[in-house]
């Protein structure tokens, strides 16, 4: 909540509901989760509604356009059909709180488990793409539209300038990435047709209740484009939580997703642009990754998940890795790989790692003292203590600027000999440290080390 106290909050709160027209705000409470943006729950009027808000200015300042466009978006989506939230109305720098705006709150849960586990998983799917749909016919003021010009378009190709200038200014020495972008640069497809895109459409930014769709969320990241963007993003294996074995938003198959998707829309869904953002969109989610860390580290978001998010980076070189492999040559897809998941404590003293199962283990007695947001941080704490202690036991070797340079540079590739065996055993032991519960992990171990 960067400097701002909860009594502040209110009271900044209470001068925007002022000029909607409603009460001062009760029994006001941050929500679980958030990635980047914060949620507050309150009640005014004996009715429910929800803050989404900056964590800090600095946050967004670089960011494309404010929550003011955001704001705006939303309530063209919501216009267009869209199970889109109503925005109620948006802070002002006189309510000294930052920058967010406020909703009317839906019914529903965004809890992937909790969906993913409802009776109709294809009932949902249907519902997902027929929003997606909708969302892809909106189009901007210029053009006739209801969507700010201030949206932006998507340049295919500064788009991946822009990601492999990240990628340098994080260090340029993650080799699977560079894999990643290289390929991207070989295989970035022609422009089509610009439509809106959300940019963020996935499990963990829709409600559903009852298997059916109550809610569609975050619109930080819209922008226009191709709309097989959207329809890659929700597909990543991340975002598929435990069904992984459910390759469209954890609820069903490819199939069934686009042919609902094409029933909507109207247009055809062409496989090998699937493919082409998958791939940039694992690569995008990488680098926000990393961007994690650095958040942290200027003090932008000083939050405990920004600093645990930052090893997720891991989870997207497997995945990348597991659609890269597709094209290299088979004599290198079946060489054998020997990763190393596991190492034996030296006797003595309590080592790092120890001490950090120590601290975890007393957290785990004081969880039935926490709720709320302390309670979802209480579990991202131990999360990271678990990361300490495997990274003490094994630090895998990832990091690799020369290769990651050469790769880029189209000297080396996956057609060199090895090298898929070496990027493999790396993935799964830095993975081993970082997210031993991924899902994907599973299924790479047996494609790639065996069932054992």
């Amino acid at each position: 909540m960067g400097d701002t106290t909860i009594d502040e909050l209110g009271e900044g709160l209470a001068r925007a509901l002022n000029r909607a027209g409603l009460p001062s705000p009760s029994d006001l409470h941050r929500l679980t989760g958030g990635a980047t943006m914060e949620s507050w729950r309150f009640e005014a009027g004996g009715e429910p509604y929800v803050l989404r808000r900056a964590p800090s200015l600095e946050f967004i300042e670089d960011r494309p356009f404010g929550h003011d466009v955001e704001a705006a978006v939303i309530r063209a989506a919501r216009t267009a059909g869209v199970t889109a939230p109503e925005v109620i109305v948006e802070l002002d720098p006189a309510d000294r709180i930052g920058s967010g705006f406020v909703m009317r709150a839906l019914p529903g849960t965004p809890n992937p488990k909790q969906i993913l586990e409802m009776d109709e998983p294809a009932a949902l799917l249907r519902e997902v793409a027929r929003d997606l749909g909708r969302i892809h016919s909106l189009r901007p003021m210029a053009n006739g539209g209801d969507v700010p010009d201030a949206v932006p378009v998507m340049d295919y190709r500064e788009a991946i300038a822009d990601l492999r200038q990240q990628f340098e200014e994080a260090g340029g020495d993650r080799p699977i990435i560079a894999l990643g972008l290289k390929w991207m640069e070989d295989n970035c497809p022609a422009p089509v047709d610009p439509v809106l895109i959300h940019g963020d459409y996935r499990m963990g930014n829709i409600l559903a209740d009852n298997s059916h769709l109550t809610g569609v969320l975050d619109w930080e990241l819209a922008h226009f484009g191709d709309p097989h963007e959207d329809l890659a993003f929700g597909c990543m294996a991340v975002w598929r939580f435990h069904r992984y074995d459910r390759p469209a938003l954890g609820l069903g198959s490819l199939e069934d997703y686009f042919a609902a998707y094409e029933a909507e829309s109207g247009r055809k869904v062409e496989r090998d642009r699937f493919r082409y953002w998958l791939i940039h969109r694992t690569v995008w989610w990488a680098m926000g990754c990393l961007r994690c860390a650095k958040s942290w580290r200027d003090r932008s978001d000083r939050t405990l998940e920004r600093a645990v998010i930052s090893r997720r980076t891991s989870e997207q070189e497997l995945d990348l890795l597991m659609l890269l492999e597709e094209g290299a040559p088979e004599k290198e897809r079946v060489e054998p790989v020997d990763p190393v998941v596991s190492a034996s404590p030296e006797p003595g003293e309590a080592t790092a790692g120890e001490l950090a199962i120590a601290i975890s283990e007393w957290l785990e007695t004081i969880k039935p003292l926490m709720k709320g947001h302390d309670r979802f941080q209480h579990a991202v704490a131990r999360n990271a203590l678990g990361m300490i202690a495997r990274d003490d036991a094994l630090v895998p070797q990832v990091v690799n600027e020369d290769l990651a340079q050469d790769i880029l540079d189209g000297e080396v590739s996956l057609e060199s000999p090895g090298l898929l065996a070496e990027l493999k055993e790396a993935a799964l032991e830095k993975l081993a440290v970082d997210v031993p519960k991924y899902p994907a992990f599973e299924a790479a171990w047996r494609k790639w080390a065996g069932d054992d």
